[in-house]
């Protein structure tokens, strides 16, 4: 793995103000302890439930978070810490994003013009050819060029989506669950796509619910659990019987594919405002200790991965 990465998060956190019993405020931490590190020509998958913290992260990366959030920890770009106002200028230049709402295409502007958008440097002409042809890719027919977002199915949408990013050239793309409504040829073609983008030297962070995908295209595998980062994995890792793994929810999930145990995990997740000090994971771990139970565990190398455990091994 190249030694310098691209981007950084370290110990990052996001909470949001709200109002209760009138005007009474009070801070939800939704996000703890996040850490992740991207690097030139490697896919890191992030895996978790919902409300772990995966599209948050990817908000707050792209500095589009609202207006009552607070944030803590630090960010890097390229070895230089950054601010908000830099993740602004990064944002649609060095740092595209595939959003998870189909919302966010213009109802007033016709899709293929706003994919052309992410060619700044091309002419009018040079731009309709490279959106057709990716267009075409996808199974997206010529005349989708000229709908508006309100004409396109929610598959035929998505599809467009992965077009813009794909076409921007950044150094680092942000797919917030980007598969679903696929049909297994397109799926298909936008995993080869992100493989040939990364291996061309971009670096690619990719949302997902979906573990099969994941294993199938990302390099490492980050699991994020009740807004922290629990475990990151080389991707071989994630196989057979969770051996190679090291933290007992990791593990879980692994036994709970279909195609391995298919064996639920007990219990559920804390909800923001139900967290307590020590490991998120403990009341649903058959490992914790006293330990645990008062401390937070920091994130440690273990065997070439990363793990939030004071046992793993």
């Amino acid at each position: 793995m190249n030694s310098k990465p691209i981007f950084q998060v370290e110990n990052f956190g996001v909470s949001f103000s709200q109002y209760v019993k009138g005007i009474e405020r009070r801070e939800l931490h939704v996000i703890t302890n996040l850490d992740i590190n991207l690097y030139k020509g490697k896919i890191l998958a992030v895996l978790g439930s919902s409300g772990s913290g995966k599209s948050l992260l990817a908000h707050a990366i792209l500095g589009i978070l609202p207006y009552n959030a607070s944030i803590y920890g630090k960010m890097y770009f390229k070895g230089q810490e950054i601010s908000q106002k830099d993740r602004e200028a990064l944002r649609g230049h060095a740092i595209s994003l595939i959003p998870q709402s189909v919302n966010y295409l213009d109802p007033l502007i016709k899709v293929g013009k706003q994919v052309g958008f992410s060619l700044r440097q091309k002419s009018e002409a040079e731009k309709k050819q490279l959106v057709l042809q990716q267009f075409a890719k996808y199974g997206l027919a010529p005349e989708v060029y000229d709908y508006y977002p309100h004409q396109l199915s929610g598959g035929m949408a998505r599809r467009v989506l992965l077009s813009t990013a794909l076409l921007a050239e950044s150094e680092i793309i942000i797919a917030d669950e980007p598969t679903p409504g696929l049909d297994e040829q397109s799926l298909k073609e936008v995993l080869a796509d992100f493989r040939k983008t990364t291996d061309e030297g971009c670096a690619v962070l990719m949302i997902t619910h979906d573990i099969n995908a994941a294993r199938t295209i990302a390099d490492q595998i980050a699991v994020f659990y009740a807004g922290s980062t629990l475990e990151i994995a080389n991707v071989e890792e994630m196989t057979g019987d969770g051996s190679k793994l090291r933290h007992p929810y990791t593990k879980a999930l692994l036994r709970a594919m279909p195609d391995t145990e298919f064996v639920p995990v007990e219990g559920t997740q804390p909800m923001p405002g139900e967290m307590t000090k020590g490991c998120l994971f403990s009341d649903r771990c058959a490992y914790k200790t006293e330990q645990c139970l008062a401390e937070t565990p920091p994130l440690r190398d273990v065997r070439g991965g990363k793990v939030r455990c004071f046992h793993a091994s």
